[in-house]
Formats: structure tokens, sequence, C-alpha cells
């Protein structure tokens, strides 16, 4: 299974945004349908967002206002926008290739 990289995260304010990218080697996220993911401490994995390998594209009802996800270049990453953050939103954000395997996850801290 081909492993994609997350990148982008970090620590952000209140009412900031980020940007998260999910890479992988070749073509494989652009043949594939991505997602993104989510867990906090103590909380399940959540669905956030998912985009096919036609360009559909659906937003978990929870950030669908604030979140959107995007394919990024012809074979470039699929990157999902995070606006108005919030500290509920801190969580360990993974990507994942549908029939290929999950990222290791990537920090987000919403924080004063």
């Amino acid at each position: 299974q081909v492993q994609p990289v997350e990148s982008g995260g970090g620590s952000v304010k209140p009412g900031g945004s980020l940007r998260l990218s999910c890479a992988a080697p070749g073509n494989i996220l652009n043949n594939n349908a991505v997602g993104w993911y989510r867990q906090a401490p103590g909380k399940q994995r959540e669905f956030l967002a998912r985009i096919t390998s036609m360009g559909s594209v659906n937003v978990a009802d929870s950030v669908k206002d604030r979140f959107t996800i995007s394919r990024v270049g012809a074979n470039g990453t699929v990157d999902l926008w995070m606006n108005s953050l919030k500290p509920e939103d801190t969580a360990v954000y993974s990507c994942m290739i549908f029939g290929g395997g999950w990222g290791q996850g990537i920090q987000v801290t919403v924080s004063s």
C-alpha cells in the first residue's frame, strides 16, 4: 500500500486558518478517492471530507461551512482548507487513499 504524507499542521489561534496537504508518489492521488479524517484525544476518528477521482466532493455536515477539500496541481496534493478554526478542532488529522493506505497524521492545535 502507498502511504500518503500529510503536511501543514501546527498551532493556530481561534478564528485562524490552516491548509493541510496530502501527498503521495506518482499519480495515485488523481486515480483514487482521497479522504481527510481527524481524531481528537479520547474520541473516535471522524470523517471530514472526501474527493473522488472524478472530482466529486463531500464534506461532513459538522465542518462543511468551514472546511473544503480540493486537488492542487495536475499531479499534486489533496488539500484540506480549514477556516474559522475552533479549539474543538484540535486533533490529529490524517489523509487516506481509498484502496491505498493511511498517512501517519499531523497535529493541529487551536488555542489562544
